[in-house]
């Protein structure tokens, strides 16, 4: 068996451990997941493997030890990497929930199309029909709640999204985990507090499922220009301020694709 190739990287902010599967076997267990999620503090852990019908299928797991469907900002590391590997411009790579495409953007940027946001009640999923716009879910007294109505919406996972006047007023490692396992939310959720500064800015902050408060979510990023455009408190492209650095979400008109472009750093690299 060859040696296997690992990276330590970051997607404005937003941490990976990333191993080259397509040579070598990867298939650890939970235990071992949050073990190298602890000692190379990474919000995710990820493999590329091969894949017959894309350049590359890539698995990921949360730092808490289970599989999950998307990773936007790792699926844009993922695709700097290949497309400098391949010296191309545009990669296609295969998730358990879509195929992705990545691209190079100006200024050394990378971009993913990240397909069509899911907005359908069952598709999130949620466990009851309810209005995605602002579902039935209050932290705080019954009566006078300080938090309510999120909307929600999947983006090859699931989001419940807050829109608030002050992100940094709220205990997000507090309020988040009463959020992520609420009942209404089947396979658990991340949870975004997110304010419109302007309608081409949003200041984000990101409770994601399994990893806790990260610097960065792309998939996050994702769902809170998706929310606030559907309900009008923005364009469809901003700029989304986040801890660890900003991204470019477009909402397409075109064809209702969302389009993530930001920065991919590489932290090291080494062979096990």
């Amino acid at each position: 068996m060859s040696a296997m190739k690992v990276w330590k990287m970051n997607g404005a902010g937003n941490a990976f451990a990333v191993f080259d599967a397509r040579e070598s076997s990867f298939t650890p267990d939970a235990e071992k997941i949050r073990s190298i999620a602890a000692e190379m503090k990474a919000d995710q852990v990820m493999s590329i493997e091969l894949d017959p019908a894309a350049d590359a299928f890539l698995r990921i797991w949360n730092s808490s030890g289970e599989q999950v469907g998307a990773c936007g900002n790792g699926t844009r590391a993922v695709a700097h990497l290949l497309l400098e590997e391949a010296g191309a411009d545009r990669v296609a790579i295969r998730t358990s929930a879509d195929l992705l495409k990545g691209e190079r953007a100006a200024g050394g940027l990378v971009t993913v199309d990240m397909g069509e946001p899911r907005m359908g009640w069952e598709e999130i999923p949620l466990e009851e029909k309810m209005d995605v716009r602002g579902v039935d879910v209050r932290i705080g007294p019954m009566d006078k709640p300080y938090l309510s109505k999120p909307a929600v919406v999947s983006m090859g996972n699931p989001h419940a999204v807050f829109f608030v006047e002050d992100v940094d007023a709220y205990n997000i490692p507090q309020i988040g985990p009463l959020v992520e396992w609420h009942p209404l939310f089947p396979e658990g959720t991340n949870v975004g507090f997110a304010q419109v500064i302007d309608r081409e800015t949003i200041r984000l902050r990101v409770w994601e499922r399994g990893a806790g408060l990260t610097k960065a979510c792309g998939t996050g990023a994702c769902a809170a220009l998706v929310c606030a455009a559907r309900a009008g408190k923005t364009d469809r492209k901003a700029k989304l301020i986040l801890d660890g650095g900003d991204l470019i979400i477009e909402w397409r008109g075109s064809d209702n694709h969302v389009m993530m472009t930001g920065p991919v750093e590489v932290e090291m690299s080494f062979e096990i």
